[in-house]
Parts: C-alpha cells; structure tokens; sequence
C-alpha cells in the first residue's frame, strides 16, 4: 500500500445542491442517477479516501434479473427470483422493500452501464448462497465489473481508497479467477492459464500507462470515474456533524473538513449512505457480542454509526442491530488486521473445532450465517470461545490461505509468534498445543476422517449444498469438501470478523427514512449499511450487501427526480 498522502481533492464550502450524499461507497450510485435524471448532487466522503467498503469488498453484486445475466444466458425468470426472495428472507424485514429490490434491479444496472465505462460480467457457477430453497439457482445470479484501468481516473486515482491486500505485482483478479487462481496446484490446465491472463493484462498494462483493478478496487473506480465525467464533486475529509431540519423536513447537513464547517443545502433530499458502525466499538457490543473484538471488521475505517446516530437524533427507527456481514477469518497479530477465509474452510483436508475440541459448524456453509451460529450459541449460554482451522500437510501444499500464503509456502513466523498458528506431528500434540481437550480432540478428528473417507458428513452436511461444493476441490471425490486428515498437522486460529454491520435505519421501499412510529422523514434517505438490510437476517447471494447498496440508490434518485422542489 503507498505511503502517499492522496490529494486533498476539492475545499468544502457553503453550497446548494438538489441530492446531499453522506458516503462515498454504493451512496456514489445514488449520485450517479442523480445526475442522470439531470439533478445536481454532491458526495462528500469522512475518510481521505473514495470508495467506502466497497473498494474493499470482493466487488460483487447480487441483482436478479438484469440485462447481464440475461446476455450470459442465464434462465431464471422473475417468478424464480421472486421464489427465492421469499423463501430466504423470512418475516424480519417488510417484503415490500425486496420486491422493489427486484423490480429496480435491472434498471439499476443499466444505469451503471450507461453512465460509467464499465464493464459487467456474469460469475456464472457462483452458486446462491441458499440454493436448495426454492428458486434458488446453483449457478447463481452475482455478477462482477470486469478489470478497470484506474489510469482513467487521471490526478483523482491517489483518492481511491486502497485495496485490502497487496500483490507482490499488479494482478487484476476478479472473484471468478480467484476460484480457480486457489486451485493452482489441482486443476493446473484452468488456473495457469487465469494467473498468465491477469499478470499479462496487470504488468503489460503499466507499461502502456494502464492501472487495472479488479473486485471492489474495480467498481468503486468506475463509479468514481462516472462522477468525475458527470461533474459531481466528491469532498473527502468531510465529516457529517448535524442534518439541518425545516420543521420536520430534512433540508441539508453541516458539515467539517479539515476543523472548518460548512452548511449544504439539499433542495431535494440527503441520502445517508455512509455505512455502518462497524468500528464503533461501544455501539458493537451494544448491539452484539460483547466478546467481539478490537476492530475486528473488515470495513472501512470511516464507519463509526454516524448516518444511524444522525437519523435517531430525529426520531428515526433502527432494526437489525445485532446483525453483521459476518465473516470468519485468520486471528490478526499484534498491529495486523484480521485475514479472510473464504474458499479455505470448504476446501477438503481441513475441519473447524472450538475450545472444546470438536466440530460445531458446517465449516463451508456462507460466512453469514457461520456468523449467525456463533451469536446463537452465545444467546443460547453455550459460547464460541475458541475457533482453530484444522489440516494437514497435504492441504498446505495444495492450497492458497487467507489469500497470502501460497501452496508449499510456510505459515507466516510472525503467526507462529504470536500463538496464531500451531504445528504438531500428531492430533495429541496439536490439541495441546491449541489448548483445548486432547481426548476430545482425537476422537472428533476420528470420526471426521471416518465421515470424509466416505464422502458423506453425517454430522453437519457439509458437502450438500451447491454453495459448498462451489469453492470445493472438484478433483476430490466423491465430496469435493471432505478428505481425511494425515500427517502433520496444522491449527491457524479464528476469529468472527465481519465485512460489515448490516443493521441500521429503518427505512421503507423507497429508502425514506422511518421514525419509530412508521412515519417518514420527508427528504431523508438511507442506503447500504446505513440502512437495516433488505433481506433481513439473511444474505441471498454474493454481492447481495453491494446489490442492495446499488439499487436503492438508484431507486432514491428517481423518487427525488419525480418530487416537487419544496417551496
């Protein structure tokens, strides 16, 4: 990561705009169709940095039914995407708020289309995440921005925000090369050829003055490359510090940039897309687990609550609090930050236990509701206290972990050091060296091997889903995820991470803001994860938390373009 300052980007001062946006991650979408319908729009960012979470996400979206899986030849219809809402989401949240997700979507995306250079791509084979639910699709509906060239952005590429991990050299990878990229060693004929593509397309590319990106790097680009052509002005270092009210109407915001305030009014609305609270440690143990830790999440760093804590100083209601984007990853060492398991925990060769030794969880299940078991078992006075992923020597030389420690490479010293990772010849030792009940240890270890060796786990079904298999080694057979473990041993601990929170304001279809009586904010909005999540307690697919970002703010900025200018 460059150590340079970004540049400062524009001076905050006292203006008027028709669309206030608080937040620069999926709140540039709202701009963006804004400035479509011909409405002016400002976004102003807390951080020095553009692009939120987003830029830090795998940059995937969820959106039923657009042009783009149409085109990739994708066969559900709206009757199928309707199913599979309706199957998944459950009674935590008014359906009305995920059927205009569907009807939206589409049209969300062919706005993106329309108004970036982007590029989309269908991830065809990125199983929903709850397929065997009625509607639900195995080769799923998430769609991906093909590589960006950054060096589009000209002077404004040093604001966009970071990516979460460095290449020793300029790779854009996409999720679905990832897939295959973490196969390098099994599945050779696939993976080479996706790694050439991407170092060709990353190194050939500096040297014709080109920056690719992909993921969330990728789409958090494109986006701030559509406002730059559009003429929206993106102030970063800007703080929201009050909304500004006219009677009960929201008619602006103050705000600070660099110890100075400044007043902007909205003539139309303020949309609220400045994420969750996911660094705010007090709220956090509030809302949720107690035993979470330290700035554990994966978002960005600006996410402290501010647009929830603005919209509850006018009465505003909240919903979903104790939920998150969970996600387990490798424990941080001291000064690091948490790194992702994702395609890891479905791999075969490799098992979960907790501090009592033994399995609890089907470790390939999606990240979310592996979250969701933890805070279970902690509501239901039985704790995860510990988590260890557990596998062999085989498993090391074959795969990639928390996607910096290559096949054959050794575990990092520094997680060795700092008790993170644990190394043992036998299951004996390795449960004493992990702390937890040896005998426990070695008969679960036991009967999971029995289990993998037939291909079927009777105890946790891992294996059955398509989600599971999706990031499986196809060639293991007859489960894709289960391999007996031999050999030496190895135990890299977990912590439950998140990619954010996901509770918030309430808010309606159209993404106006509700106080606690049901009643609307007249020209207050809230999108992303400043909003309590559309699907509920539950992720339909990967990039449902972006999706849901994208078309609100879309569905904001057309509700504003129809409404009258209030006198």
């Amino acid at each position: 990561m460059s150590t340079t300052a970004p540049p400062a980007g524009p001076r905050a001062a006292d203006s008027t705009v028709d669309v206030l946006v608080i937040g620069s991650g999926t709140g540039m979408a709202a701009a963006l169709a804004a400035a479509d319908r011909g409405l002016s729009a400002l976004v102003v960012e807390k951080t020095e940095y553009v692009g939120g979470s987003t830029a830090r996400s795998g940059g995937a979206f969820w959106i039923p039914g657009n042009d783009v899986l149409r085109r990739g030849g994708a066969r559900d219809t709206e009757a199928s995407d309707h199913e599979y809402l309706e199957a998944v989401v459950g009674p935590d949240i008014d359906p009305a708020r995920w059927e205009a997700f569907l009807e939206s979507g589409p049209q969300a995306v062919e706005m993106l289309s329309r108004t970036t250079t982007m590029e989309f791509f269908w991830a065809r084979g990125y199983s929903d995440y709850h397929p065997e639910n009625p509607g639900g699709s195995a080769l799923g509906r998430t769609c991906e921005c093909k590589p960006y060239d950054a060096a589009t952005l000209g002077d404004e590429r040093g604001r966009l925000r970071p990516g979460v991990l460095d290449a020793p050299i300029p790779m854009p990878v996409t999720g679905a090369d990832y897939k295959w990229m973490n196969l390098m060693t099994r599945v050779p004929t696939k993976a080479w050829p996706k790694i050439f593509k991407r170092a060709v397309q990353g190194v050939g590319g500096l040297v014709l003055g080109r920056r690719y990106l992909a993921g969330g790097q990728a789409l958090a680009a494109g986006m701030f490359g559509g406002l730059i052509d559009a003429g929206v002005p993106v102030w970063t270092r800007t703080s929201l510090v009050e909304l500004v009210t006219d009677g009960d109407r929201v008619t602006g915001a103050v705000l600070e940039q660099d110890g100075r305030t400044v007043t902007v009014t909205a003539r139309r609305g303020v949309v609220l897309a400045a994420g969750g609270f996911d660094h705010d440690m007090t709220m956090r143990h509030e809302h949720q687990l107690a035993s979470l830790g330290q700035h554990a999440s994966l978002g960005a760093e600006g996410n402290t609550g501010d647009g929830i804590v603005a919209g509850e100083r006018l009465g505003a209601g909240t919903a979903l609090m104790a939920e998150s984007w969970w996600f387990p990853a490798v424990a941080p060492v001291p000064g690091g930050t948490p790194q992702v398991l994702l395609a890891e925990r479905s791999l075969p060769g490799s098992l979960m236990v907790d501090q009592t030794g033994r399995r609890f969880i089907n470790e390939a299940e999606d990240y979310m509701s592996f979250g969701q078991e933890v805070l279970r078992r902690d509501a239901d006075g039985d704790p995860v206290e510990e988590m260890w992923l557990v596998f062999d020597q085989a498993y090391r030389n074959r795969y990639l972990l928390a996607g910096t420690v290559f096949p054959t490479m050794p575990l990092p010293r520094a997680w060795y050091d700092a008790g993170v990772a644990v190394r043992a010849d036998d299951p004996a030792s390795l449960a004493q060296a992990m702390g937890v009940p040896v005998d426990d240890f070695a008969d679960g270890l036991g009967r999971f091997n029995r289990m993998a060796a037939g291909g079927n786990d009777s105890d946790f079904d891992r294996g059955r889903s398509a989600y599971d298999r999706y990031y499986g080694d196809p060639t293991v057979t007859p489960n894709p995820n289960l391999r007996p473990l031999t050999g030496p041993l190895y135990a890299v601990k977990v912590v439950l991470s998140d990619l954010g929170t996901c509770g918030g304001l309430t808010v309606d279809a159209s993404a106006r803001v509700l106080r606690e009586d049901g009643s609307t904010i007249p020209g207050l909005y809230a999108i992303g994860n400043t909003a309590a999540n559309a699907f509920g307690r539950r992720y339909p697919g990967a990039g449902a938390t972006i999706g849901q970002g994208l078309v609100a703010g879309y569905v904001v900025a057309e509700q504003l373009a129809g409404a009258p200018v209030p006198a």
